[in-house]
């Protein structure tokens, strides 16, 4: 009785064992799809276009400027699109409004 004790319990061992290393294995699994996930993150980043310094906000009919943000801006709507320093002051000297949020005319230097 003692030896079938012993057998027994060396076969629970090893089915404790089998199950261990399936778990580890799934869990390996789970950590290479992670790093596969963060190096894409990690590449998309990189690819990424730099954000623009200056934003110009066009109404409806795409004629009209609503407002000059800089790029760092949190509420540029949803018309606004990259422009340049120059674009930027030409718009703020045409009387184009300044966004009251992130003050591009501050940043650009034009305070009246």
């Amino acid at each position: 009785m003692n030896d079938s004790g012993v057998a027994s319990r060396l076969a629970l061992l090893r089915f404790l064992e089998r199950v261990q290393e399936r778990d580890l294995a799934r869990t390996r699994k789970w950590i290479a799809d992670e790093e596969r996930r963060e190096a894409e993150r990690c590449v998309g980043e990189a690819r990424r276009p730099p954000a623009p310094e200056w934003l110009i906000e066009r109404g409806l009919d795409r004629n009209n400027i609503v407002a000059v943000h800089t790029g760092e801006c949190w509420d540029p709507g949803k018309r606004a699109r990259p422009a340049t320093r120059a674009q930027a002051v030409e718009a703020l000297r045409h009387q184009v409004p300044a966004c009251s949020r992130c003050r591009p005319d501050t940043a650009l230097g034009i305070v009246d």
